[in-house]
């Protein structure tokens, strides 16, 4: 079958009809009343559907969960048509190897154990949000007893640890028809096994039958095991819940400091630039200028130091479910050698950092954080990891998973080698500049053939360096490059020397702004955060917010604010090329007078025309509309119009339009 369209459907695309390839079926030897019994599940399972949405990118993603009983019996029914097809009178009844059915272990004795094999790559922290009680400490070397709710059962099993990727389950085989295939069609995805459809649980993972004596044959007390401190798992029963309530997370920011240097400052300042206080960083704002700084990132490149920014990792085994737990995108999705853009919300949903996550070992995680957060960013996930302060709202005992992770502030001197700072190469010509430098030619291949946010280790110089394809600029082309901060001045001039004939240019953090801005990029405090309080709904990220995750912190709060939400983040541009900068705060109005918002960016861009981001009502937001912008609208002074005199003047808004939320950059 596949999907068709039919009348009323607006776009082959999104199609929401199905064509059954009839021919096929009756090469099987099905005849009419067999179709009639196909059409019969499947109307059986579409009405046992439920529909739900997800945030997309552009627009709201549909999705549908369906009941675990009616798809069973569905896949048994099919079966039983199969079956009729190819099992002729004396033939041995057909197999299907790693594919069980509800009454697959029917004729076993209920009392006989059986044990199963479960892997897949992200089985770790599936298991955490399966099984009832504390699995962290299960291992090659231990048999522990646990249980999971199949469909409303409670199913007694033991477990124990294979590889990093398998576990081994024995149960009864009165509990294994519903027990495996439940575990089966979690993996799958399709089933609904919570009254939130949109979760659903990491996978996929197989599930086989192994011929291996099983774990254990005692009886399981299930009484006691259930845990009171984890923040989800497939029904939690509330009568296991405790009312102790732990301390709430506050931050004050520490009183201003001396400011520090980067192991560029020196270069920066030999090379003539504009330094300035920023995040507690002496940095440069620019070089040359602004507009030729952001004009040489787009046409060419442009070299920039990030080094004020924070570099943490984390590691081990436990580093994913950890990561998964404390930010809103989905970690677990990331293989090795890729990253993504994420986010730290507090459990009401508020904004502690935006950030980026790169996978760079199977078992190591950088995650790069804004400098001005960086100390509460660190205090925020050693004080989630000590498991003494409250995450949830509506668990307020629970504790994040994988609180065992190794976390290390890799831009702290501390680190000693394992320092880690971010050099930023961006711009269309980054990749061919970056190719001269003294790399092997493997890793000139796997540096050329990375992908938007990929990222891979390159040795220099007997030097290991993070290379990845990600940065702030919108730039297609653009690379953030991680070492140790000693080979840092000598890394920046090899680069300037062989970017010179390109047209590379050195970039302060001016033209970082004017670019990010350009590109439709939030900057925490102002589409993040800040005054306003603006959540990642409001900066109009809230596809990158994975709201299938079981759980993670700020989860319930966030989809309760995003149903209520009214406003979002647009990015704008004014009419007039020649007209005054808009700053945080300058109100907005529509083509009518009615204050709608206001501006959070604004700098100039690529055609000298001045681009900005303001936060407006979503009933105003549509590309293409017009706006009208108060430049410094706190100083206009009140005016009443009759008592102007003949030539008097009043203050008149700036006409802009909405673009697209992202430019479609080279």
């Amino acid at each position: 079958m596949n999907a068709n369209t039919i009348p009323g459907d607006k776009s082959a695309l999104r199609s929401s009809g199905v064509r059954i390839g009839t021919p096929w079926i009756t090469q099987r030897g099905l005849v009419e009343k067999d179709m009639v019994e196909i059409g019969n599940i499947i109307a059986d399972l579409l009405f046992a559907t439920e529909p739900y949405t997800v945030a997309g990118k552009t627009r709201p993603i549909t999705r549908a969960k369906v009941d675990f009983m009616v798809l069973e019996e569905a896949k048994m029914r099919v079966r039983d048509l199969i079956e009729k097809t190819i099992d002729g009178p004396g033939e041995e009844k057909t197999s299907y190897p790693y594919f069980y059915f509800l009454d697959d272990f029917d004729q076993i004795p209920e009392e006989e154990w059986l044990t199963f094999e479960i892997s897949g790559d992200d089985i770790a922290t599936a298991i955490s949000w399966i099984f009832v009680n504390e699995l962290e400490q299960v291992s090659e070397m231990t048999i522990t007893p646990s249980a999971f709710i199949a469909n409303g059962n409670e199913i007694p099993c033991y477990l124990s640890k294979q590889t990093d990727t398998s576990i081994l389950i024995s149960l009864q085989a009165k509990h294994a028809g519903i027990g495996i295939t439940w575990l089966r069609d979690l993996s799958d995805g399709f089933i609904r096994f919570d009254k939130d459809p949109a979760r659903k649980i990491p996978g996929p993972f197989s599930v086989r039958k192994v011929e291996q004596q099983p774990l254990s044959t005692k009886s399981i007390n299930t009484e006691e095991m259930y845990s009171t401190t984890k923040p989800f798992f497939i029904k939690i029963p509330q009568k296991h819940q405790s009312p102790e309530k732990l301390q709430t997370f506050t931050w004050v920011e520490p009183e201003d400091a001396r400011l520090k240097r980067t192991a560029l400052y020196e270069v920066h300042a030999e090379m003539g630039a504009k330094l300035i206080p920023f995040a507690g960083w002496e940095m440069p704002v620019w070089y040359t200028s602004i507009l030729d700084e952001h004009h040489a990132t787009r046409s060419a490149a442009g070299l920039f130091d990030v080094s004020h920014m924070g570099v943490f990792e984390a590691s081990g085994q436990y580093a994913q479910s950890f990561l998964d737990c404390v930010c809103g995108n989905d970690i677990s999705a990331l293989k090795t050698g890729e990253s993504c853009y994420t986010h730290f919300l507090d459990k009401d949903a508020n904004v502690i950092d935006d950030l980026l996550v790169y996978r760079h070992d199977t078992e190591k995680y950088l995650v790069v954080v804004n400098a001005a957060n960086k100390d509460k960013d660190w205090a925020w996930l050693k004080a989630v990891q000590s498991g003494e302060f409250c995450i949830d709202n509506n668990n307020p005992t629970a504790r994040c998973a994988g609180r065992d992770v190794i976390l290390a502030d890799l831009q702290s001197p501390e680190s000693g080698k394992d320092q880690r700072v971010d050099i930023a190469l961006q711009g269309r010509e980054s990749l061919k500049i970056l190719l001269k430098l003294d790399f092997s030619d493997a890793d000139r291949e796997n540096i050329s053939n990375l992908g938007r946010t990929e990222l891979c280790h390159a040795d220099w110089k007997g030097n290991d360096l993070i290379i990845s394809r990600t940065g702030y600029t919108g730039e297609r082309m653009a690379f953030e490059i991680f070492l140790h901060p000693e080979l840092s001045v000598a890394l920046w001039k090899d680069l300037l020397a062989a970017g010179s004939a390109d047209g590379l240019k050195p970039c302060g953090l001016g033209a970082r702004d004017s670019l990010r801005t350009e590109a439709g990029l939030p900057l925490y405090g102002h589409e993040l955060a800040g005054e306003m309080g603006l959540g990642v709904g409001e900066a109009n990220f809230s596809s990158y917010i994975k709201t299938y995750k079981p759980w993670f912190i700020g989860r319930q709060a966030f989809i309760a604010g995003e149903k209520q939400r009214t406003r979002k983040v647009i990015r704008f541009r004014f009419d007039n090329q020649r007209t005054r900068i808009a700053h945080y705060g300058d109100l907005v109005f529509n083509d009518r007078g009615k204050h709608i918002g206001f501006v959070t960016s604004c700098a100039i861009d690529t055609d000298e025309y001045l681009t900005g981001q303001a936060f407006v009502d979503i009933k105003f937001s549509e590309r293409d509309e017009k706006i009208f912008i108060y430049q410094n609208s706190q100083s206009i002074n009140p005016i009443d119009i009759n008592d102007l005199a003949d030539g008097g003047k009043i203050p008149l808004p700036s006409p802009a339009t909405i673009l697209a939320r992202f430019p479609r950059l080279q």
